[in-house]
């Protein structure tokens, strides 16, 4: 991502800005306690429905929350329809793409069963912990948040709504409603948590009466926070340069051919020199269950079709089973809406119980 300051950051001052060393250094911790008891965590995690998740997605955080849940961990999964109008006047083929997004979980392996999958807009009680965390956080401190000046300079809006400016602490009110305490997120997302941990601690030292009522939840980052698209930026589904886990066989292949590289024709990894290259040889990497660098020197100086040659094939083989399974779910639309009203009345039984906190806590029982 872009962080905005007078000059262009080196990887170093870049982490220094949205404290991914220190997020690295506690999500260690993190995992070390999670073996050890995931009982205490509680999961918040999430997406918009705007379009087919993809690859970036899958090894940024989602497949994190389905290890999560098989250890044990609560996990509750967020359709954030409400937040599709951030950045655009009108959510087209909503439904379809929440039952989509539903689609994408099952076939990953969220399990409805252990975890909570339901809409945003379903949980009223939620949308009301909104205006209460909106007094805790200033327009200067909104107006800082690198993640939203990004997702502002590659919005398709001609003006900025207010939606969009608030997004944060609307994350805030996802996250809290249920008093998650761990949320698994890309490197780009820590400055959207941050806001939330401050919207916990100032609720507590202002309502809490020497209780705290939220937690201040932890980021788990994954193992590969970033991965590029294929024309070298973010991949990101509004730029248009992802590759959806739904994706076929052939789409993928056609995508990864033309993503960019360079003229170098030994194949080595090198995130900082060489960042192109070196994505797609995370992505075979991950895939494989390999790192990057025996992936590099497995292609040696047979170059950049080589590479993504190899990267089709990895893709291809860790997507098929994933692919199975969605096109099965894909048969039962009925099941999908089910496993969302289940998921949506569980969540409000929750968010109920949360607001109930918050008005004694504030004092605005009457």
């Amino acid at each position: 991502m872009t962080v905005l300051a007078p000059t262009a950051p080196s990887a170093a001052s870049a982490d220094d800005v949205l404290g991914t060393s220190a997020a690295r250094t506690r999500s260690a911790v993190l995992e070390r306690q999670i073996l050890e008891d995931p009982g205490r965590f509680r999961v918040l995690t999430g997406d918009r429905p705007t379009g087919r998740l993809h690859l970036g997605h899958y090894f940024g955080t989602l497949h994190n929350r389905v290890r999560l849940q098989d250890l044990g961990v609560e996990l509750f999964v967020i359709v954030a329809d409400y937040q599709v109008l951030t950045d655009r006047d009108v959510a087209d083929r909503l439904t379809e793409h929440v039952e989509e997004l539903v689609l994408d979980h099952l076939a990953i392996g969220v399990d409805p069963e252990r975890s909570t999958v339901f809409t945003h807009s379903a949980v009223p009680a939620l949308n009301q912990l909104l205006l209460p965390f909106l007094s805790l956080v200033s327009v200067a401190e909104l107006n800082r948040n690198p993640t939203v000046k990004d997702e502002i300079a590659h919005s398709r809006q001609s003006a900025v709504s207010g939606l969009m400016f608030t997004y944060p602490v609307h994350q805030a009110a996802d996250i809290l409603f249920c008093k998650a305490n761990l949320v698994p997120v890309g490197q780009d997302q820590l400055p959207h948590l941050e806001v939330t941990r401050t919207v916990a601690r100032r609720f507590n030292d202002r309502y809490g009466s020497g209780a705290a009522v939220f937690p201040e939840p932890d980021a788990l980052l994954s193992e590969a926070p970033l991965l590029l698209g294929t024309d070298g930026t973010k991949m990101s589904k509004s730029r248009g340069n992802s590759i959806a886990l739904a994706a076929g066989a052939d789409e993928t292949a056609r995508l990864i051919k033309g993503a960019k590289t360079d003229s170098e024709r030994r194949i080595a990894y090198d995130p900082a020199g060489r960042p192109e290259v070196s994505s797609l040889l995370l992505l075979a990497a991950l895939c494989q269950g390999r790192t990057p660098e025996e992936v590099a020197d497995d292609i040696g100086s047979a170059g950049a079709a080589a590479l993504k040659r190899t990267v089709t094939e990895s893709v291809n083989e860790y997507l098929a089973p994933i692919r199975s399974r969605r096109a099965e779910y894909a048969q039962d639309r009925a099941y999908v809406r089910r496993i969302l009203s289940e998921g949506n009345e569980r969540a409000r039984a929750v968010a109920d119980a949360t607001l109930a906190e918050v008005r004694v806590a504030m004092n605005s029982l009457y």
